[in-house]
């Protein structure tokens, strides 16, 4: 089952911010693009349960939260953050 992955405007504009203040411009792309895949085909087997029906899905340098609605094959991603790499 495929779903349809959407970025709230924030979330995006988050994305963007990210990119733009990045050393790895590069790093934040293919992250966003893996994220991206990731919950395309499997939404709920990636990511942790976090806060009521959201999930939290990291892959560095990027954590996102995100919501899934099964009934219309959608996910939201409705927060993106930056986080410290080792």
């Amino acid at each position: 089952m495929t779903f349809t992955v959407i970025w709230k405007p924030s979330a995006a504009d988050a994305l963007a911010n990210a990119w733009l203040n990045s050393a790895c411009r590069s790093e934040v792309a293919t992250a966003a693009d893996d994220i991206d895949a990731l919950l395309r085909v499997r939404p709920l087997d990636v990511g942790v349960s976090a806060m009521l029906n959201s999930r939290i899905l990291v892959r560095l340098p990027l954590a996102v939260v995100y919501d899934v609605r099964l009934e219309d094959r959608l996910v939201q991603i409705l927060l993106v953050e930056v986080v410290p790499g080792e």
